[in-house]
């Protein structure tokens, strides 16, 4: 039997089944799609001018960018319909920096999913035998929670800027050809971003898995076993002196009870001088 087998036959894997541990592993398969469909996308969008010396016209401007969407590096030729002459150009905007940042959070959170994950079930016994692994897990839990949506809302941001400078329409504002009425310009295709508009939602959906796992992680720690201690503590106290004090008055009330029903019961010798009566009674008669 292969190790891999005989963990699972052990029960090794059963801390997935706990939320602290399925929520990380969530949180490692959510940070691929986030990194992956941001640091991985490529498109380009193609443009068309038509001049009226059809041999001065391109039907087929192709302009292609990439990650980490440095735009104004990206150029580009048009014609100008003026003879041979190229007019040389470059989108507009720069968001690498909320870009690389988006990603560069994405991957070390998945690397720290993942070393998690695997202590979780490997050694759970020595995460959980001092209060400093738990302690360490919370504090990264809140800084990566910060840094999600910190991230995503910049590259939200950024992907807003690139579609608007990667727009046809608004490229296509930039060709001096297509300031000419007798010029056509036109968009042939655009760039599709539905990879992109998905790792915005990965990166939102990742602030909440990770914000979400603040709790169970706290549960680990020392200050959430003391916080429950600090408030038994007191509850027991007030119970144990509560019962104590009930416990006397009801022994205290129960004796009185009885030694006042013993009172108002004739005694033996009254019972006695009252049956003596009537037969001293009947002597006389």
């Amino acid at each position: 039997m292969d190790p891999v087998s005989q963990l699972a036959s052990a029960g090794t894997f059963r801390a997935l089944k706990e939320p602290l541990a399925f929520l990380r592993a969530l949180e490692l398969l959510f940070a691929i799609f986030a990194f992956a469909t941001c640091g991985g996308y490529s498109g380009g969008l193609r443009l068309s001018v038509d001049c009226v010396n059809k041999t001065e016209s391109n039907l087929s401007i192709d302009i292609a960018f990439a990650y980490p969407f440095r735009l104004h590096q990206v150029t580009f030729e048009v014609p100008t319909c003026e003879g041979k002459e190229r007019q040389k150009l470059a989108l507009g905007g720069d968001s690498s920096s909320s870009a690389e940042f988006f990603v560069t959070v994405a991957v070390f959170a998945f690397l720290y999913s993942l070393a998690a994950t695997v202590v979780y079930i490997f050694f759970q016994n020595k995460y959980r035998e001092n209060n400093r692994g738990p302690l360490i897990d919370f504090i990264v839990t809140v800084v990566f929670s910060f840094l999600w949506l910190v991230g995503s809302s910049a590259w939200a941001k950024g992907l807003s800027d690139v579609k608007v400078a990667t727009d046809p329409n608004e490229v296509l504002l930039l060709m001096s050809a297509c300031k000419q009425p007798y010029n056509k310009c036109m968009a042939v295709h655009s760039p599709v971003m539905s990879s992109l508009n998905t790792s915005v939602v990965f990166g939102f959906l990742n602030f909440i898995l990770w914000a979400g796992n603040i709790w169970f992680v706290f549960k680990e720690t020392g200050w959430h076993s003391s916080g429950q201690r600090y408030l038994s503590d007191p509850m027991e106290k007030h119970s144990s002196s509560y019962n104590q004090g009930g416990y006397n008055q009801d022994s205290y009330g129960s004796s009185g009870g009885y030694g006042q029903q013993a009172s108002l019961e004739p005694s033996s010798d009254e019972f006695g001088q009252q049956s003596t009566g009537p037969t001293s009674f009947n002597n006389q008669m």
